[in-house]
């Protein structure tokens, strides 16, 4: 990790470990480790030097997601989710109300949420159902039934898409910035989940009016391709690999008391932590290798919008997801039935529940639908 941001992580990490099984428990956002977020000033740690912020790279970025990651997936995903919100600000927004925003987040750590999935589209983020309304001059309203929008009620802003009029077809949308005090949520269910459960992704109607300044500049997809979903791909990775890093280490953990307790007896995980270990390692290089890719073309609209960029990205999210959910119960093997248990320190249920939804979050199947035309026209820029 670089140094630069090392200890700041490991603080919010210590936090969110505390808490991470009250939050599990409980279903509830993680709202100390956001706190600490907030006071070691990483919600605002992507913020360009232009404009004041530390310009952190999406390579460093994921350092820091995986770190918190590794303490608690809630925590990670929160950052996760965040700051792949935070990015487009400054990539894709230049009017008044959007700039605001951006000094929200540098000034006083805005936490940034997201409302882009519906009733009624299949968990389609690229179509809509509502439409953006405008009930006088230089004013916009929305209202979206959304089944998940994530720490809605602990946001400061939330980030909603929707048609760009009443008579547009559902692909054609915008993105719209709703600050709390511009929004109303109305409940409709609770998330109920097997993991990640402090992601509180509750189900809500979201309705909004404020000021048509909020508006992002570009299309949402264009945003989508070039921030929105290669952001949320990579930082999720990196939480991913804070989960399968957890659990190795408890693997660890146990072969070194195996060993500590039989000397001259090898202890039966050794071998398989060995593979568990390069499996992990290779995971990381996945990982990492993708983030400094995406710095690489951050400002390249070309190669942003390219069919390889747009493979690379969803390749990254599908191996990750289905690495985390073989690493973790590769642990869980070698831990064995202290792991398989909830109530020893050594339990490793809330790594296993947690992984099994990274397949599901954007389904792989749904990417490897969208994967399949694309890959007879591209390949992959290795």
């Amino acid at each position: 990790m670089s140094e630069r941001f090392a200890a700041r992580a490991a603080a919010v990490a210590a936090v969110a470990a505390k808490y991470a099984d009250e939050v599990d428990s409980d279903a509830r956002p993680p709202l100390e480790a956001v706190e600490a977020l907030k006071q070691q000033r990483l919600l605002s740690v992507s913020v360009p030097t232009q404009y004041g912020g530390e310009g952190a790279t999406m390579r460093e970025l994921s350092d820091i997601a995986t770190t918190i990651g590794a303490a608690d997936a809630n925590a990670g995903m929160v950052f996760a989710m965040h700051h792949s919100q935070a990015l487009i600000l400054w990539r894709h927004g230049s009017l008044a109300g959007v700039r605001t925003t951006m000094r929200k987040v540098l000034e006083e750590e805005w936490l940034l949420g997201s409302a882009t999935t519906e009733r009624g589209i299949g968990g389609d983020a690229r179509r809509s159902n509502c439409a953006l309304e405008y009930p006088a001059p230089g004013r916009v309203k929305v209202v979206k039934d959304a089944p998940v929008i994530s720490y809605a009620e602990a946001s400061d802003a939330i980030l909603v898409t929707g048609r760009v009029n009443v008579d547009a077809p559902d692909s054609d949308q915008r993105m719209l910035i709703c600050p709390k005090g511009d929004f109303h949520l109305e409940k409709t269910g609770t998330w109920q989940a097997l993991g990640l459960r402090g992601t509180a992704s509750d189900s809500f109607i979201l309705t909004a009016e404020t000021s048509e300044d909020m508006l992002l500049d570009d299309d949402y997809g264009t945003i989508s391709a070039h921030t929105a979903l290669p952001t949320a791909h990579l930082l999720w990775s990196s939480v991913w690999l804070g989960i399968a890093s957890s659990a190795a280490e408890q693997a660890r953990s146990t072969v070194r008391r195996q060993a500590r307790a039989a000397i001259g007896f090898p202890p039966p995980g050794q071998l398989r932590l060995a593979e568990l270990m390069v499996d992990l390692q290779s995971f990381a290089d996945t990982v990492r290798h993708s983030a400094e890719h995406f710095d690489r073309v951050a400002g390249d609209p070309t190669a942003l919008g390219s069919i390889s960029f747009a493979l690379s990205m969803n390749a990254v999210k599908v191996t990750s997801a289905n690495a985390v959910v073989d690493l973790v119960l590769k642990a869980l093997r070698i831990v064995g039935i202290a792991g398989y248990r909830t109530d020893t320190p050594q339990s490793l249920s809330r790594q296993v529940r947690d992984a099994l939804g990274a397949p599901i979050q954007i389904n792989n199947d749904r990417l490897l639908t969208n994967n399949a035309p694309l890959a007879l026209m591209a390949k992959v820029d290795l």
